[in-house]
């Protein structure tokens, strides 16, 4: 009789074993399988960024719909050289691996090609090779839903660099204070994002927040930097100084932009 109990105590701890063995497999095959987000940033010749809106209005959105390929968002900036000549977007992915078989598929459709040779029949579009950064998004990151959209409404993209170590904390902050604070001085957040690929995967955090317009952009900054409760959570989160100072970037929505 012993021996069986401890055969059978053998046998229900070796199911569990095998049990853990796999459901720790599927959870990490989950988590490389995850959704993953990409932000581009195209650069267009002189005279040439209608073009390139055009591009994705008629045709590129589309095929990246047919390719698996979910359009976010699509933005320019509002300042400076930048405003003649720059797009940034941010499109949304099943996987990493699935990323790479949409953009392969992508690259060679036939209607891609026709698109890009018609396109470019009076100059190349493109100044140089586009920028893409792949991210996760943050546990903190809200559902995004779109409010009337008015023509001074205004996005700014900004990218932190935390100091070594502290990109945890900046997290936290931003989990339990800061976007409440940002929300109480009227500004809407759209989405929070890590990098995937190190080193930027170790102390960058990346967001784009919404404005009424450009003025209430300064009046809310103004605003939320002098609340005694913002100055409170900054002392107290750990955080200290950013490795570098964050880097801001005002931003219009296209017209054909799911997020508005």
């Amino acid at each position: 009789m012993i021996c069986l109990l401890e055969s059978i105590l053998y046998l229900q701890k070796s199911a569990m074993k095998k049990v853990t063995t796999l459901l720790l497999a599927f959870l990490l095959t989950q988590i490389a399988s995850g959704a993953v987000y990409e932000m581009r940033t195209y650069i267009t010749n002189p005279g040439k960024l209608d073009n390139l809106n055009a591009r994705f209005r008629d045709h590129t959105v589309g095929l990246f719909k047919k390719h698996g390929i979910e359009s976010v968002g699509y933005w320019m900036p509002t300042d400076g050289e930048s405003s003649k000549n720059t797009l940034i977007y941010v499109i949304k992915h099943e996987s990493r691996d699935a990323a790479k078989a949409s953009w392969k598929a992508f690259g060679s459709d036939p209607a891609w090609k026709k698109v890009a040779r018609e396109s470019q029949v009076d100059g190349k579009i493109l100044a140089q090779s586009p920028d893409s950064v792949y991210m996760n998004e943050t546990d903190y990151s809200p559902d995004w839903k779109n409010s009337k959209a008015e023509k001074d409404d205004v996005f700014e993209l900004r990218i932190y660099k935390a100091a070594a170590g502290k990109l945890g904390k900046l997290d936290a902050r931003f989990r339990d204070h800061t976007i409440r604070i940002f929300e109480k001085h009227g500004m809407r957040s759209v989405s929070y994002w890590h990098p995937t690929d190190e080193p930027d995967s170790k102390d960058t955090l990346i967001y784009v927040i919404k404005h009424e317009n450009r003025d209430a952009a300064k009046k809310s900054w103004k605003g939320f930097l002098a609340d005694p409760e913002w100055k409170k959570a900054a002392k107290a989160s750990g955080v200290g100084r950013l490795a570098k100072p964050p880097a801001a970037t005002y931003m219009k929505p296209t017209d054909y932009s799911a997020i508005r």
